[in-house]
């Protein structure tokens, strides 16, 4: 950032710090903040870039004794005779006003969003070169987390893939299905998936109370007629609702619907949640979609008069993202992996028949959000320092 300080003083009775930058822009910090954020061994684990400083130890009061600077960095005295040093660039980084918070948080969690509908083309990249390549790596994570999907090819037609990608980003999201599991026909199958028969659109398992945020889902072997992948970005389909029926995109954010999910997989399991179909921020954005027809439980923890309405609503959330402007229709191929945002994508597949042998092989792996993002970040950074 290579900022240079022109001046820094003490206002509001040695509450504040004032710095105004070379650049002409001006930065204010509380003294109780600059405190708390010493960056000192005494203060701060460095190795673990880690405070070590408590809240107990805290003044909330304290004010500036001392104030010195020069271009590259302020320095401050306390009441008690401790000691603070701030980088320029650092204080920069952390300014208080809205630009500047906004800016940092933009970086931090990579907030653009392309919406589409039925004319979206598949980011496409090569499996192996994502592997092996950081800008490779680093396009496909920020398009999975821009446009919600990104297909990769090349990959082989054996088992084992997903679980490449997993060690690419760090590590899988562990379920009741497994580390990685395989979507294919089963007798007596404990999961719709496992099936021939069409799906309808969905977001994977809410039963969880934290479903997990990345699919990762590989063909290794396909049918020759049926079992067309289909997708929806849920996000689109939701600004959709939201003009169309306020009052059913107000009742869908607004109640809480039970799922379940019960069986024998990796291990026995029971699971329970409660979610809102279309989950909202404190700012009202759409943040995540909770739905699976399948596991929705019968049990349903609402007054009966608030049914009818339920049902109403989510029945036109779900015709606008049958609609042929927001779908998406396309079958994998063998080596195919398509990865996507489990919390925004809604995914179904047509049906196919059932032979004597298995016909459909695709294996599956989940992420979560914080993995993939963490990832997101190291990889940007490695690909600025090589530029």
């Amino acid at each position: 950032m290579h900022c240079a300080i022109q001046k820094a003083e003490v206002l509001d009775g040695a509450h504040l710090m004032q710095i105004l930058w070379q650049d002409g822009t001006e930065s204010f910090y509380p003294a109780v903040w600059l405190r708390d954020n010493c960056q000192c061994p005494s203060c701060y684990l460095d190795s673990a870039k880690a405070r070590k400083f408590l809240v107990e130890s805290l003044d909330v009061n304290i004010g500036i004794k001392d104030l010195s600077f020069d271009r590259k960095r302020v320095l401050i005295t306390w009441p008690s005779e401790h000691y603070s040093e701030f980088e320029a660039d650092w204080l920069k980084k952390r300014c208080f006003s809205q630009q500047a918070r906004e800016k940092f948080q933009r970086e931090l969690f990579f907030p653009e969003c392309q919406y589409w509908g039925s004319e979206l083309q598949l980011p496409t990249l090569d499996f192996e070169d994502v592997l092996k390549n950081d800008e490779h790596a680093y396009k496909w994570l920020s398009s999975l987390k821009r446009v919600g999907i990104v297909r990769l090819t090349g990959a082989s037609n054996k088992r084992g893939e997903v679980l490449k990608l997993g060690k690419r980003i760090g590590f899988l999201y562990l379920t009741f299905y497994g580390h990685t599991w395989q979507v294919q026909d089963k007798i007596d199958a404990n999961n719709v998936a496992y099936t021939t028969g069409k799906l309808s659109f969905h977001t994977d398992y809410p039963a969880l109370h934290h479903p997990p945020g990345v699919q990762l889902l590989h063909c290794i072997k396909q049918t020759v007629t049926g079992g067309d992948t289909e997708i929806v970005d849920g996000f689109n389909v939701c600004r959709k609702l939201k003009e169309k029926n306020p009052r059913a995109f107000q009742i869908l954010s607004s109640t809480f619907v039970d799922f379940t999910d019960i069986g024998v997989d990796y291990c026995d399991f029971s699971v329970q949640s409660k979610h809102k179909i279309i989950e909202l921020d404190d700012k009202g954005q759409v943040i995540r979609i909770n739905f699976n027809n399948a596991t929705r439980d019968t049990i349903f923890d609402v007054p009966v008069e608030k049914v009818q309405p339920f049902y109403a609503a989510l029945k036109e959330f779900v015709d606008l993202m049958n609609c042929k402007e927001s779908k998406v229709t396309f079958k994998m191929n063998p080596g195919d992996v398509i990865t996507f945002d489990n919390w925004r994508l809604l995914h179904g597949r047509s049906s196919y028949e059932a032979g004597t042998e298995i016909s459909r092989h695709l294996e599956g792996a989940y992420a979560d959000w914080d993995v993939v993002m963490s990832r997101l970040r190291i990889l940007r950074r490695s690909v600025q320092n090589r530029n």
